[in-house]
């Protein structure tokens, strides 16, 4: 009794192609949604450093003036 396997190459590249599609198609309506062009670190890795920085300054800068406000008082 011989057995014989078969595989559609076709198909399993297509397969390949959807899925892939699929995920970006979820990604990009995540971003959509969401209306932020980040929405985790692995979107833009340097982007959200630049971003935490100028939190950062920002949450300082507020600080300052809270600060300042203060003291005149």
């Amino acid at each position: 009794m011989a057995l014989r396997v078969n595989s559609n190459v076709a198909a399993l590249n297509a397969l390949r192609h959807l899925n892939h599609t699929e995920k970006e198609l979820s990604r990009n309506l995540e971003r959509l949604s969401s209306g932020r062009r980040l929405n985790r670190a692995a979107d833009g890795p340097a982007e959200l450093v630049i971003s935490e920085q100028m939190k950062a300054q920002i949450t300082g800068l507020e600080q300052s003036i809270r600060n300042s406000e203060t003291s005149i008082s």
